[in-house]
């Protein structure tokens, strides 16, 4: 049998992932300075693009590590709750989110047989 890991431990695909992708911009966070040095920009300009670079890849690491927590959290939350009442209560519609509309209306455009329209 396989060793379990806490409910709340990133699946280690994802934080492979993570880490590649903020290496990433990490590289690109010098490597852009550099080419704009190389094209002839300044030196002050290239120094600010890095500073800029580095603020938006810290701001997103941030972002996607909580994203990665929540994810965790309601993964861990949902295994729970399958483990403490399995087919003790009637089962609920799941929860689609924000905007993410369920019933009649919710595909909209395209086209559509029948209704009101002088060809359907």
């Amino acid at each position: 049998m396989l060793p379990s890991r806490p409910p709340s431990a990133p699946r280690p695909g994802s934080e492979r992932t993570t880490t590649e992708l903020i290496r990433w911009a990490a590289f690109s966070c010098v490597l852009v300075p550099v080419v704009l040095l190389w094209y002839g920009s300044s030196l002050a300009g290239a120094a600010g693009t890095a500073l800029g670079l580095a603020a938006v890849t810290a701001v997103c690491r941030l972002l996607l590590r909580q994203s990665e927590r929540g994810a965790a959290r309601l993964l861990a939350e949902e295994e729970d709750a399958e483990d403490a009442g399995a087919g003790e209560h009637a089962p609920q519609a799941h929860h689609r989110g924000r905007h993410q509309r369920t019933g009649t209306g919710s595909h909209r455009g395209g086209r559509h047989s029948g209704g009101n329209s002088p060809a359907g």
